[in-house]
């Protein structure tokens, strides 16, 4: 492409003018990942003492000496450049914070040939998740878990019925709560419905509320916790275990979006953003005439699988250092190399929930500052690292050294290497390979 297809440099003040005036950080490359410009947003967010114009933007998003998609990541750009459409990824970055969960939007500008010219990319900082430990919230980096990630933010700005799939254990509320305080309703209230824990007979005044003297010992009219959401996000959790004759209700509640109270007459608007969570196959029940269909679609606009934690098997670290942080915040405890080889084998079968139940055991069981094998419960005996580490390393150094066990004791490719772990190929590359620091 010659020069003169290209936009003037004269225009480029235009350009960031209007740039400086979105509270999104923006950059506009070219086709060869050059930033010719960036906005004061993103110099605040994402820049740092070195200039940022001439560089190229994997370099200064991910530190890498090549292109995303040539050290295992989606490239938006190089999928823009292929396609002329506007691509949408969530990227893991390094900021000045450290690295962020960043959903990025990039477009294609065209000149008057309808050649593609430049890219501009507009970036959102995900706060409701942290790829470093954190004292709340969601933790994770893996790809299993940036792809529900990426579900989340897509859904979260609108006001469609959320339905979060999943084995018990994978943190449904905690991805709740995210869907929540991404949403405009934020500043609103977050009410929780503990389905499996409703009784038939309580069904009603527990969600709808009860007035004064509707039944014997309703001394005050209370109110129901659909009133108690108004203006917010009703979490309905282990929605599957409601009965059927309740099911009905639930359904003209969402059909009608109003409800009476038991004993009232008038009946009264409701005001919220439903988010519902299951680890039973709806689907199935459906079939099997458990589940109405019609509240089955009324509740599953937008579904969302959780992965089990043996899908993001290389977050046990950093989830570990999290829930250690959380459990024992008093105390600065970590892991032995062998014990994270240990806990990096097993499959959890009660997922996050089962390994925030191991740490704890093992967390009263140390009386030092780390957790050995013999902390954990009998059944993680009889796994050892070959080399065994004569003093306590950062987790993703001991990290680093049971892939390079598993890699010299592995005898087929890297593919088939990656799927016993448990993690994608592109995951195995870039832990192989991490970028330089």
């Amino acid at each position: 492409m010659s020069t003169g297809d290209k936009m003037p440099t004269s225009q480029l003040p235009e350009l960031l003018s209007y740039l400086n005036n979105k509270p999104e950080p923006h950059i506009v490359m070219d086709r060869d990942y050059t930033i010719i410009a960036a906005n004061m947003a993103y110099r605040a967010q994402h820049g740092d003492d070195t200039p940022l114009v001439g560089r190229h933007c994997y370099e200064v998003s991910h530190h890498f000496t090549r292109p995303c998609d040539e050290v295992g990541e989606s490239c938006p750009l190089k999928l823009s450049a292929a396609t002329g459409l506007p691509q949408r990824v969530l990227h893991l970055h390094q900021t000045p914070r450290g690295e962020e969960h960043v959903d990025v939007e990039l477009t294609p500008i065209q000149n008057a040939k309808g050649e593609i010219i430049y890219f501009v990319e507009m970036m959102h900082t995900i706060r409701g998740a942290s790829a470093n430990p954190s004292a709340q919230g969601l933790v994770g980096r893996s790809g299993a878990f940036n792809a529900m990630l990426g579900l989340v933010r897509r859904v979260a700005q609108s006001e469609a019925a959320v339905m979060l799939l999943g084995e018990s254990g994978t943190g449904k509320e905690l991805v709740a709560q995210a869907v929540h305080n991404a949403s405009a309703r934020a500043s609103n209230p977050y009410v929780v419905v503990d389905c499996s824990g409703v009784t038939e007979t309580l069904f009603e005044s527990e969600l709808f509320g009860y007035e004064k003297g509707a039944f014997t010992g309703a001394v005050q009219r209370k109110l129901g916790l659909v009133e108690s959401a108004s203006g917010g996000t009703l979490f309905l959790d282990e929605v599957g275990d409601i009965p059927l004759p309740l099911q009905v209700k639930l359904l003209r509640l969402l059909e009608t979006g109003t409800y009476r109270r038991v004993g009232g007459v008038e009946p009264l608007r409701a005001d919220f953003r439903l988010v519902s969570a299951t680890h039973r196959d709806l689907k199935a029940m459906v079939e099997q005439g458990s589940f109405r269909k019609d509240l089955y679609y009324r509740i599953s606009t937008f579904p969302i699988q959780l992965p089990a934690l043996s899908e993001r098997r290389e977050d046990i670290p950093l989830l570990s250092k999290a829930l250690l942080s959380r459990i024992s915040p008093g105390r600065k405890l970590s892991l032995h190399p062998d014990t994270l080889a240990q806990l990096s084998a097993y499959d959890f079968p009660g997922n996050i929930r089962e390994l925030r139940n191991i740490l704890e055991r093992a967390s009263l069981m140390v009386d030092t500052d780390t957790i050995m094998p013999e902390h954990l419960d009998p059944e993680f005996t009889g796994f050892q690292m070959r080399e065994r580490p004569q003093h306590i390393v950062p987790l993703e150094q001991a990290e680093q050294h049971y892939l390079q066990w598993a890699l010299s004791q592995h005898e087929g490719d890297r593919l088939s290497l990656a799927d016993k772990l448990g993690i994608s190929e592109r995951t195995l590359y870039r832990k192989l390979n991490p970028p330089p620091r």
